[in-house]
């Protein structure tokens, strides 16, 4: 959800200097084992997308990362903004030959490493090298972005720690999933949605809210900043919540319409899609008026936020119209 952009000026703080040098003789003794197997390790363009679930994580992510830099997108079949994400991301993994390794890592289904990586919206992009974590991106950044971040990525593996990527045979088959990857053409507002993330980068919601707004003024149908601007007003919207206090507020006080919708934000954030749309339609059943208005909104506005085609919004309109009628 939230896009930030990567800065590298913190690795030295995450990689210290002796991680950078065990993860230099591993590099090494991982290129020695490849020449006296005769190339035999080298990797089709296939094995360079990977899907990683929390039992395969320390030996596809934390293990493989002391050979290669591996970036890691964390996805939910529900996330409008990862449908376009994810699909550039796998063909740049290909593109790049090597330089890096995509593990694709499904939320809904491993909640315990969102929790871990302190995540608070999706897409969300982070690396991991030589065992170190750091964070890449949020949101579905422009493509010319996301090349800018890989190359300085790229580029401080291989320098500091001695990583220069994986051998990719080049006779493979790439995989249907990167052969399907699209091409995605430069836009007419690439440079205002950049203006978005670089303000969501700096914590200026309302400077994001404000961005994606201009590129809807001259171009109303545009999903990216309709997605963008749902997404950075609530992300504007928790920023100063303490979440503790609010979920307190929210169990103790069932009746408290207000309570209930900043609990509903925070569930939304947290990937808790259903438990946001089922508070909210619970609230809207127990109220009236303007209270009961005011729910409905901050529902629809979740709605925009998850986007329209996935299974649960939908199922959330009907629960909504019961309530309402």
């Amino acid at each position: 959800m939230q896009p930030r952009n990567m800065s590298m000026s913190g690795v030295v703080d995450l990689a210290a200097v002796k991680a950078a040098q065990e993860a230099k003789a591993k590099a090494e003794q991982a290129r020695a084992e490849a020449a006296r197997q005769g190339g035999g390790g080298a990797v089709s363009p296939a094995d360079l997308v990977i899907d990683v679930d929390e039992a395969g994580f320390e030996s596809e992510v934390l293990q493989r990362s002391t050979q290669v830099p591996v970036v890691i997108d964390f996805w939910a079949e529900w996330c409008q903004p990862c449908k376009q994400l994810s699909p550039v991301l796998e063909r740049l993994a290909v593109e790049y030959n090597g330089k890096f390794v995509l593990a694709k890592i499904d939320v809904d289904a491993n909640q315990m490493l969102m929790q871990q990586f302190g995540i608070q919206g999706i897409p969300a992009v982070f690396a991991v090298v030589a065992g170190q974590a750091l964070p890449l991106f949020q949101g579905a950044a422009p493509e010319q972005q996301i090349r800018a971040t890989l190359d300085q990525l790229v580029q401080v593996a291989e320098q500091r720690f001695g990583l220069t990527g994986l051998v990719v045979d080049p006779d493979a088959e790439p995989g249907a999933a990167v052969e399907s990857a699209p091409q995605v053409p430069a836009g007419p507002y690439d440079h205002l949605l950049a203006a978005a993330v670089q303000a969501l980068d700096a914590g200026d919601f309302g400077g994001a809210v404000q961005a994606y707004k201009n590129v809807l003024s001259d171009d109303p149908g545009n999903t990216e900043a309709k997605l963008g601007l749902a997404q950075a007003e609530l992300l504007r919207r928790v920023q100063d919540m303490d979440p503790q206090d609010v979920r307190k507020a929210a169990a103790e006080n069932p009746t408290d319409v207000q309570a209930q919708i900043d609990a509903a934000d925070l569930d939304l954030v947290g990937g808790h899609v259903e438990d946001a749309f089922g508070r909210l339609v619970e609230t809207v059943r127990r109220s009236a008026g303007d209270d009961r208005e005011a729910v409905r909104l901050r529902l629809l506005e979740l709605f925009d936020v998850v986007g329209a085609d996935d299974p649960r919004v939908t199922g959330a309109r009907r629960a909504l119209a019961r309530a309402l009628f």
